[in-house]
Order: structure tokens, then C-alpha cells, then sequence
């Protein structure tokens, strides 16, 4: 690969990684592409030499930012190997994950979008969706039966729920309760099984 198309595809690979942080902690609709570009050290004028479109930005930086949190995940359930999924619960359900939403888990920032969404952004949610309940299901008693799935689904949809709501809350004392609440229940779910 020449200077220049190195040179291109690390600017595009760099617009890429601000539009998939912008759009987790903006949403979809706010990023303009001339702040992007702007953001990336580039101007308005060469984002069609990356992108053939908006559409096309926000779609491939969605995927990345759907894709990042899975690479997360599967570290937060390592790091407690005796209770893999209590270290995801903990790591999903932590003030810290709260905060942070631009390096976050973009299945909370993009449902709406990806229900408002095309074919393209449906079908790269519903992998990190499908790739989410089988990490779950990974760190439960090692059943594949339809119990396990559908405790899967339970687990996602609470900590996304929480996660969620957590940061839409005015009141920072809800706010820690709704994670620290739905964290031990979870947890306690988990025992349980």
C-alpha cells in the first residue's frame, strides 16, 4: 500500500472511530459531517473520497461502535472466572459504563435508531444482540436449553434497561440505585440457577 493510500485509509479509519464515539454519546441525528470531519483534522470537502454518503458514515460507524462493545463484554465476563457473568453484570450495571457513554455499549445509545433504521443498521444490531445472548448464555451453567436463552434475554434487556434509564434520570441517587438494584437482582437471579 502506497504513502497516500495509507495515509487515506488511517483518515478514514479515524472519522470513523469519532463518528462511532459521537454517535453513542449524540446519537444518530446530531453529528454533522462537517464537525466530524472538522474533529477528524480533515476538511468537508474530502469526506466523499471516504464515504459515499452520511448514511454510509453513520451505518459503517454504528457496526464499529456495536462491534467495540462486544470486544468489552467478553473482557468483563474474564475477569471474574469463578462468576463470569456477575463480572458482566458488574462491569455493564458500573457507574463508571454510566458515564462514559462515548466509549460505552452502543446497543443502549442505537436502539432507537436501529428501530427507525434501515436493513443495514437492523441486521448489525441484531448481531451485537444475538452476539450479547450468547456470551450471556456462555457465562450461565454451560445449558443451551430454551430456559438458558430466555434467561439470556432477561439478563440483556434488564442491563440495557438500566443502563438506559440510569443515564435519562435527572436524579443521580435513582440513577445509581436503578444500576446498583438491577445489578443485585441480577446477581441474585444467577445464584439462584
Amino acid at each position: 500500500m502506497g504513502h497516500s493510500q495509507a495515509a487515506k485509509t488511517e483518515s478514514r479509519e479515524r472519522v470513523l472511530r469519532i463518528t462511532a464515539r459521537r454517535i453513542r454519546e449524540e446519537g444518530m441525528t446530531r453529528p454533522g459531517v462537517a464537525d466530524l470531519m472538522k474533529e477528524a483534522g480533515l476538511t468537508h470537502g474530502g469526506f466523499y473520497k471516504h464515504f459515499a454518503s452520511r448514511d454510509d458514515l453513520m451505518n459503517q460507524a454504528a457496526a464499529l461502535a456495536l462491534a467495540d462493545g462486544e470486544t468489552k463484554m467478553t473482557e468483563a465476563a474474564r475477569r471474574n472466572l469463578e462468576e463470569p457473568r456477575t463480572g458482566l453484570i458488574d462491569d455493564y450495571l458500573s457507574t463508571r459504563h454510566r458515564d462514559a457513554p462515548g466509549t460505552g455499549c452502543a446497543v443502549v445509545t442505537l436502539g432507537a435508531a436501529a428501530g427507525r433504521g434501515g436493513a443495514e443498521m437492523k441486521e448489525a444490531y441484531e448481531k451485537q444482540v444475538q452476539s450479547y445472548l450468547a456470551l450471556i448464555s456462555e457465562t450461565g451453567d454451560g445449558d443451551d436449553s430454551d430456559e438458558a436463552q430466555a434467561d439470556a434475554m432477561l439478563t440483556l434487556s434488564a442491563m440495557v434497561g438500566a443502563l438506559l434509564m440510569s443515564r435519562a434520570v435527572a436524579d443521580p441517587q435513582l440513577s445509581d440505585q436503578l444500576l446498583q438494584t438491577v445489578a443485585e437482582r441480577l446477581k441474585r437471579s444467577t445464584a439462584k440457577v
